[in-house]
């Protein structure tokens, strides 16, 4: 008989099971190891396998609910050996010589989804190989913030619908070709010339130079951005949105498109601008801009070959000229052109500004030729590798590019004198001695150009380079090549970035140009959209005003990508490793600057209108708050302000002007208990520190996985209700435990809690007493630790999660729900029963989880609530909404430091609460109330507190009515230990066990003190029966000596049947002050 049985029992086959799904990603069954094979046995190797290692079922990603993931073991495990089970789908690991399900490091388990390159796989989570083999697994979704956008779903399901049969471009035809296409363009061929001869060769170097640096600097950090991580399409506003932030890139990525949009006319219209007419330029313009929207909708394939085919007659129109320039002929003197001459190049060394231009306007017009870098980067989409290309071809463009103008610049102020007349006769017979021109000592006299008038040289023909061309009709063709390949780019990357930026719905209304049509998800909507628009400004025909805006829109763009790369190398994230090292933070931050400058040197005004522009959609998107995280600079930033800050106050010593309420605000849920939720937010939003803590008892064994997920998702919905509060909750033995945790570990050095806040424990009579006992210690403990104590108390009750209860479904929701939020709204209770809620896990209920699409459906009938909830419910939203006029009665019977006086004041600094007048009332005695009166007003005017009245209560230690008095002895009479009635060591057995009873010692000893609180109950009544809210000095009671049963009697009677009421002690450290 064998030792291993041949197969495992049942009970011993434990599986670790994902929520939501029938079967668990990953089954593991122990598989026993089988008896040596025999020599020359021969045994197949998934038999082999069986025997030696455990068996992984790899799911359906369908069945196990991975969100569309997909999990395959032979990616997942690229070093392990695989054995597959012909007869089922399992396979079967080894990894390092031994079984497990542990995964080695593969690439395929960092993507975030399908991507070109790879299918995202998810390696095991830390549940499925920690937690024990009978507890549930954990399906831990996206950490770190790795959850999809909407947007980038759509993205990345095109992307691997598409990944078959999709057109790739390499670094020379997808970048290279692209960029220097759209650098050379018109400047080249008809404005260069003009530039020479206004500024000279030395200076026109110069504005070259310039541009170089601009753009180099911006190609070396768009170089930077592109290969710290993979590129999707969307070029410049990918980069930059994933750089810093959807502010930024939302309004960057609008002015940009619209500026690719406007170049595609632009570029038309110089085509037509060689004719002078008007109808010339619209009936031009529109044929071709229908022309190329053609090859466009044909596809990239035919886009590329039509600009392989556009660079080749550019090539060959830049290489007839410099050709010619070796070629002088006597026909083409006359006209200006003597070949290279010494004396020509060091006449049009200098500058000779004419018709009010200077260096500044001269580089204004000459910039706009450099504004094509991005060309390339625009179709990342397209790109095969991205990360090299862009890089490669758009640095190598910048270089080539550069080096032909500054040798058009030099090559024309060398054989081109400024000005010639054109004439054969102006020639010079005779000694040539007194000659002070280039062209008098080459035997030309052009003297009468002085006068004005000249129609050839640099300074008046525009058509130079034709002149000194081999061909001149290759010339022309060059010029027509040059604007068609840059409004053909326009054309094809402002759809480009247009879709990308309307798949992340950034703004309403535009997702419907986010489809894509094909393999390559061609963007057919928005190219129709750039035709019209480029086709309307081609019919206006008036193109001077707009091109100068088009050009700052471009330069705010590299702007921005020069300011992310400065951005994300301060903020030090671990996450910003480009693979391209040659770049300098300093000197992208002084790219950004020199872009910035060139903005207002082309154009003041357009400047000024672009940075309103792009401010305005900077403001919008900030405002709708786009539910997007993409690990942006702004992020890391913001961490490494927030944590120098916050070492930076661990060593300055508190300050008394400095002090703000910061609250630990026992809330349980954040939402079950709404009243005190916005109420102590009245008072902390954008002043102090507040903390929705939340003790979650009667757990056997905590799922802290659970309450790990619950964390992130009331955080969310305190940001979606824009609460200004964070969200702890601790697994703990009772409330008294928990808040100990809460009250010892909360905040971050100077940014903790100061002040305790809890409800008031209304159904105190009618639960256990070792609850009350419980929370009467929790105070005590508060005090201990030094925090202030607040207590809030409303007639109707502060707890609604009963009422969620009955609205929530017994249905789970399904964990990693992105747009999860929790939320109740006294509306909203005509709603469906079948709404998705997650089920309560606490002896606290836990509030409806619900979607906002489904939180109104009229055509249900309203759920019934009882009378006593309906009160509940509308008092729970009384602090919501404005308040009406009224008072805020401050009974500041003792002084705790001033938070009784401060809460009210902070209130009333609120929109909310700024009706409301406050009202103090104080003790004194009969004979001393205007003295008294008199002492307060003067110490609330030090303080700077406005008041509306100060009444003097000379008759607390009147006693009660004995009705009252009545009342409370019934109150406390089944809590009493009555030890008089009883032998004295069963008192003291009795006392021990239930040490919140009564004695009759304390009774008799605190007489005076229960008395008062009664008493004050009936003034109370007397004089704020009407307030908004009344705050009182909160009795003392000491420890260990009354017991618990008896403080709660004192509290409740003092508070019972009145308005809201805050019960507020502080810690006795003032917190106040009236000096400077």
């Amino acid at each position: 008989m064998s030792d291993q049985p041949s197969s495992p029992p049942s009970a011993q086959k434990p599986a670790l099971r994902s929520p939501g799904s029938s079967q668990s990603r990953f089954q593991v069954d122990p598989v026993a190891d089988a008896p040596k094979t025999p020599p020359g046995s021969r045994s197949s190797a998934g038999e082999e396998s069986k025997s030696r290692v455990r068996s992984v079922n790899f799911l359906n990603p369908s069945d196990a609910g991975v969100n569309g993931d997909t999990v395959r073991s032979e990616a997942s495990l690229h070093s392990s050996s695989h054995f597959s089970d012909t007869h089922s789908s399992t396979y079967y690991l080894r990894t390092f010589g031994h079984n497990t399900i542990d995964a080695v490091p593969n690439i395929d388990f960092y993507r975030q989804t399908a991507a070109p390159l790879g299918e995202k796989l998810l390696r095991p989570s830390l549940s499925e190989l920690h937690d024990e083999l009978d507890k549930e697994s954990f399906e831990e979704g996206f950490p770190y913030g790795e959850e999809l956008t909407a947007a980038e779903i759509i993205t990345d399901k095109d992307v691997s619908d598409s990944k078959s049969g999709s057109v790739k471009f390499g670094w020379v035809t997808g970048v290279l070709i692209r960029c220097m296409l759209n650098i050379w363009g018109v400047m080249l061929f008809i404005r260069m010339s003009w530039i020479v001869g206004q500024a000279g060769i030395a200076l026109s170097c110069a504005i070259v130079l310039t541009a170089i640096v601009v753009t180099s600097i911006t190609g070396l950090s768009t170089s930077a951005i592109a290969t710290n991580g993979f590129v999707r399409g969307g070029g410049a506003y990918y980069l930059i949105s994933r750089s810093l932030g959807p502010e930024f890139g939302g309004s960057i990525g609008l002015i940009f498109a619209f500026a690719s949009h406007c170049c595609l006319c632009v570029c038309q219209s110089i085509d037509a601008l060689m004719t002078d007419e008007i109808n010339d330029i619209r009936i031009v313009g529109t044929l071709t801009v229908i022309l190329l929207l053609g090859i466009s909708l044909a596809g990239m394939e035919w886009e590329a070959k039509a600009q392989i085919v556009l660079l080749v007659i550019l090539v060959a129109a830049i290489c007839n000229y410099f050709i010619g320039s070796f070629i002088p002929l006597k026909s083409k003197e006359p006209q200006g052109f003597f070949g290279y001459n010494a004396a020509i190049m060091m006449e049009n060394m200098g500058p000779d500004f004419r018709d009010d231009e200077t260096f500044f306007s001269v580089f204004a017009i000459f910039f706009p030729a450099a504004t094509g870098i991005l060309a390339g980067a625009n179709i990342s989409g397209d790109l095969a590798d991205p990360q090299s290309a862009i890089p490669k071809g758009t640095l190598l463009a910048i270089l080539i590019t550069g080096m032909v103008y500054i040798a058009v610049a030099i090559s024309n102020g060398s054989c081109i004198v400024r000005d010639a007349t054109g004439d054969d006769n102006d020639t010079i017979v005779g000694s040539l001695e007194n000659c002070t021109d280039a062209a008098c000592t080459l035997g030309y006299d052009f003297s009468i150009c002085k006068e004005g008038g000249c129609k050839y040289g640099l300074q008046n023909d525009f058509q130079v380079m034709s002149l000194v061309s081999g061909f001149g009709p290759l010339i022309t063709a060059g010029i027509f090549s040059a604007t068609l390949s840059s409004a053909l780019a326009s054309l094809v990357s402002a759809p480009k970035v247009f879709q990308a930026l309307c798949k992340d719905k950034l703004y309403p209304g535009m997702h419907v140009f986010a489809k894509g049509y094909g393999k390559n998800k061609e963007p057919l909507r928005a190219y129709v959209l750039t035709f019209i628009i480029g086709l309307a400004f081609i019919l206006i025909a008036e193109l001077n005003i707009i091109a100068p805006i088009i050009s700052n829109f471009f330069l705010a763009s590299y702007a921005l990508i020069n300011f992310s790369v400065f951005h994300a190398s301060l903020a030090n994230s671990p996450g910003w490793r480009p693979s391209f090292k040659y770049y300098n933070k300093w000197v992208s931050l002084a790219g950004a600057v020199l872009c910035c400058v060139v903005m207002f040197v082309i154009n003041w005004w357009a400047a000024l209108f672009t940075n309103v522009i792009v401010l305005a959609l900077y403001i919008y998107v900030s405002y709708k708050k786009p539910d997007v995280n993409w690990g942006s600079s702004t992020q890391a930033l913001m961490y490494n302000q927030a944590l120098t800050h916050s070492l930076h106050l661990t060593g300055v010593e508190d300050h008394i002007k400095n002090f703000r309420p910061q609250c630990l605000v026992m809330s349980g849920y954040p939402n079950s208990r709404p009243a005190l939720l916005y109420l102590v937010h009245a008072f902390t939003k954008d002043v102090g520190l507040m903390v929705c803590g939340h003790v979650r008892m009667g757990y056997r064994r905590p799922n802290y996985k659970d309450m790990m997920n619950e964390q992130v998702r009331y955080q969310r919905w305190l940001l979606k209700t824009r609460i200004k509060a964070f969200y702890t909750p601790v697994f703990a033995d009772d409330l008294r435990q928990g808040a100990q945790y809460l009250l010892q570990t909360t905040g971050l050095g100077r940014l903790k809690p100061n002040t305790l806040v809890f409800g008031f424990k209304n159904n105190w009579r009618d639960g256990e007493m070792k609850d009350v006992e419980t929370y009467i210690n929790t105070i005590h403990d508060a005090f201990d630790l030094q925090f202030g104590v607040v207590l809030l108390r409303l007639k109707e009750g502060l707890d609604i999660s009963h009422i969620q209860d009955e609205f929530q479904t017994s249905q789970e929701k399904a964990p990693g729900m992105k747009d999860l939020l929790v939320s109740i709204n006294i509306k909203d209770f005509d709603s469906d029963s079948s709404k998705p809620s997650s089920k309560s896990t606490s002896c606290q209920s836990s509030p409806a989880n619900q979607k906002d699409d489904f939180r109104h459906d009229t055509k249900k009938p309203p759920m019934q609530l009882s009378p006593a909830d309906e009160k509940l419910l509308t008092a729970s939203q009384q602090f919501q909404k404005k308040q009406s006029k009224g008072t805020i009665d401050v009974w500041w019977l003792f002084d705790d430091g001033g938070l009784t006086l401060l809460i009210p004041y902070l209130l009333t600094n609120k929109n909310k609460w700024r009706d409301c007048k406050i009202r103090v009332f104080i003790g004194g005695k009969i004979n001393r109330i205007d003295h008294d009166r008199r002492a307060m007003a003067a110490l609330l005017s030090k303080f700077r507190i406005d008041f509306s009245d100060i009444t003097v209560l000379g008759d607390i230690n009147i006693k009660p009515k004995k009705h009252n008095k009545k009342m409370f002895e019934e109150m406390i009479e089944p809590y009493r230990l009555k030890e008089d009635d009883m032998e004295q060591e069963a008192a003291e057995k009795l006392k021990a066990e239930e040490p919140w009873r009564i004695t009759d010692n304390e009774l008799e000893l605190y007489r005076a003190k229960l008395n008062r609180q009664i008493r004050l109950n009936e003034l109370l009544k007397e004089h704020s029966s009407t307030a908004n809210l009344i705050v009182i000095t909160m009795p003392l009671a000491r420890k260990g000596t009354v017991s618990s049963a008896l403080y709660m009697t004192w509290l409740d009677t003092l508070s019972k049947d009145l308005p809201p009421i805050l019960l507020v002690r502080g810690n006795h450290q003032s917190v106040l002050t009236f000096y400077s």
